[in-house]
């Protein structure tokens, strides 16, 4: 992860010019609307806050967390929004969020820690919260052309993962994009919601 997090801090400029938009995509479009009124929303991985800003003009509370310092000063600076440094083995609380927009951040953390990250998201999510999660697609796990860690995973690996640890998915949608490393990968966005009882530990 250290890795990974450098290639960030040394790209936070890039990766906000490459990546503003002025609106939310139809992917952010559609979790918002879904979302209750005046919702509490964990932005993890927000890079630098393009997401948070346009969930947080809709009327909700953002939590904007990120694993990298230059991204996290970033929110501040471009939306005049807080973050917080945080990694994904720091998320903690219990019954706190209505939304989790996870936009192509749990693809950095190692397939054998993904269960423990989405346990814990489950905790911190009230029930029936809505989970968006967006990875690359493929198998394995390795560094990118930037030197950044990704694992790989199939639709229905990362189904398995998100109905263990007590999500439902609902929709889901899949493309190719080229990324800020150059190439053009093919990834898979699935939302789901918590389901009522809670998380299945």
């Amino acid at each position: 992860m250290t890795d990974t997090l450098k290639v960030y801090d040394a790209k936070a400029g890039d990766y906000a010019k490459a990546f503003a938009n002025n609106a939310p995509d139809k992917h952010l479009a559609r979790f918002i609307a879904a979302l209750p009124t005046a919702s509490h929303v964990l932005d993890l991985g927000c890079g630098p806050g393009t997401a948070s800003a346009q969930i947080a003009a809709a009327g909700h509370s953002v939590d904007a967390t990120d694993g990298s310092a230059e991204m996290v000063a970033a929110v501040t600076r471009l939306h005049g929004l807080p973050a917080r440094q945080m990694l994904f083995d720091e998320i903690t609380g219990t019954d706190i969020y209505d939304g989790i927009w996870a936009n192509f951040s749990l693809l950095h953390a190692p397939r054998a820690e993904m269960p423990k990250h989405l346990a814990a998201l489950a905790r911190a999510a009230k029930p029936g919260a809505l989970l968006h999660i967006g990875m690359k697609t493929g198998t394995g796990e390795g560094p990118d052309a930037l030197g950044r860690f990704y694992t790989y995973y199939t639709e229905a690996e990362l189904t398995d993962h998100l109905t263990a640890a007590g999500f439902i998915p609902d929709y889901k949608a899949t493309g190719r994009d080229k990324g800020l490393a150059g190439t053009t990968d093919p990834w898979l966005i699935l939302q789901a919601r918590l389901a009522p009882t809670g998380t299945a530990d």
